[in-house]
């Protein structure tokens, strides 16, 4: 069994870091590296980070491994893009981030992460929200064996590169 356990402010620096490195390691070599220092720089400081934690309205979870490292991490929270035409905030929330370790790829740790979201977001929500890379098929994949359905498209900014992104929802 997959053990997911909040964050807590002690973990900031730790979760910066690997939000950081797992972003760069499956998208950065898409983007001029000035656009890509840009986002990062804004992107999960450790100061937003705890921030976050601290949000009442946030949430974020861990998974570690036996050495305590971070293998992966998810975030949700109050939804941070402009919907669709059409598709409904109110009772609405979003998965902002759901991240893993290249070597835990495949073990259980997405599958768990994504299950105690959902669990936290039907909670809180009726709609569960989250933005994917129209060049991600892997994601799109797993989304998808959750429920989600595509919705709409997502202008999502890296420095002054636009990606098309895909919102995809999920009815809970």
């Amino acid at each position: 069994m997959t053990d997911v356990t909040l964050a807590t402010a002690a973990d900031a620096d730790a979760l910066s870091r690997f939000a950081e490195a797992a972003f760069v390691q499956t998208f950065g070599h898409i983007y001029d590296p000035a656009d890509l220092a840009s986002f990062l720089a804004d992107w999960n400081p450790p100061e937003k980070l705890r921030a976050q934690i601290a949000d009442p309205a946030m949430v974020v979870a861990l998974v570690r491994g036996a050495d305590e490292a971070i293998l992966g991490y998810i975030k949700l929270g109050p939804i941070d893009f402009d919907l669709p035409e059409g598709q409904p905030a109110e009772g609405a929330t979003e998965l902002h981030q759901l991240y893993v370790a290249a070597e835990a790829k495949g073990t259980g740790v997405a599958a768990a992460l994504m299950q105690w979201g959902i669990d936290w977001a039907r909670q809180k929500a009726s709609i569960l929200y989250l933005s994917v890379f129209t060049e991600n098929p892997r994601a799109q994949a797993f989304y998808r064996r959750y429920g989600f359905v595509d919705v709409g498209r997502n202008a999502f900014r890296v420095g002054n590169h636009i990606d098309e992104d895909r919102i995809w929802r999920l009815d809970l």
